[in-house]
């Protein structure tokens, strides 16, 4: 006899189940399905995203290859040098009539710690910055640009990496163009369409995409 639970669960395609469960984890961690050659299904997370394609080969040196090779859990970090970014990851084979037939993976991403400054570039040289005078970083113009309080330059890091080196409970990213620092907020006004527009304390104003706005809103609480 099938339970109510039971037959749910029957319901949900593979595809739908994984949607699911990324939906839990969107904010944080990425998941992804091999079989044991290439990529069938990946779903990004805000604050890691490989740009994993289905139908991309699963490159040797990955989280995933190294499952598909051992036939075990494996669990590490996997340096920049594979897909251009770090990250922690776990992969977990699955079999079918005792043959292997894929991994599921979760990837997350990994905080370099220790650097207490960023060392920003200006037209006489360069200057360590604390990260506490850190107001935010834009790309503008291709690059990315160090605002603190009367000094603005710039720096070779995409967002993307400073992702993973900048401390979390100081830094959010809230836009595919700016990171804040939360502590130089001063207001914070709503905007159309679930946006929001965020006053620092030196009177800039940051804006707020509606792709990070639920995140957003989590991480300060509100």
């Amino acid at each position: 006899m099938k339970t109510e639970e039971g037959d749910i669960v029957e319901k949900l395609t593979e595809k739908e189940l994984l949607d699911v469960l990324g939906e839990l984890f969107s904010d944080e961690i990425s998941i992804g399905v091999t079989d044991n050659e290439k990529y069938i299904y990946y779903r990004p997370s805000k604050r890691v995203d490989l740009k994993i394609r289905v139908g991309d080969p699963v490159k040797e040196g990955t989280i995933a290859h190294k499952a598909l090779s051992s036939g075990q859990k494996e669990s590490e970090f996997i340096d920049r040098q594979v897909f251009g970014i770090p990250y922690h990851g776990m992969a977990v084979p699955f079999h079918k009539d005792g043959e292997l037939q894929g991994t599921v993976l979760a990837v997350y991403p990994t905080y370099t710690e220790g650097k207490s400054v960023v060392t920003v570039r200006t037209e006489d040289g360069w200057k360590p910055v604390p990260f506490s005078d850190v107001k935010y970083f834009e790309v503008k113009d291709r690059k990315t640009q160090v605002v603190t309080e009367g000094l603005t330059g710039t720096h070779k890091n995409t967002l993307q990496e400073f992702e993973y080196v900048l401390p979390r409970d100081m830094f959010v990213r809230c836009h595919r163009s700016f990171i804040v620092n939360v502590h130089h907020i001063r207001e914070i006004f709503p905007d159309s369409h679930s946006t929001f527009l965020l006053e620092m304390d030196n009177g800039d104003r940051v804006p707020v995409s509606q792709s990070y706005s639920s995140y957003f809103r989590k991480i300060l609480g509100y």
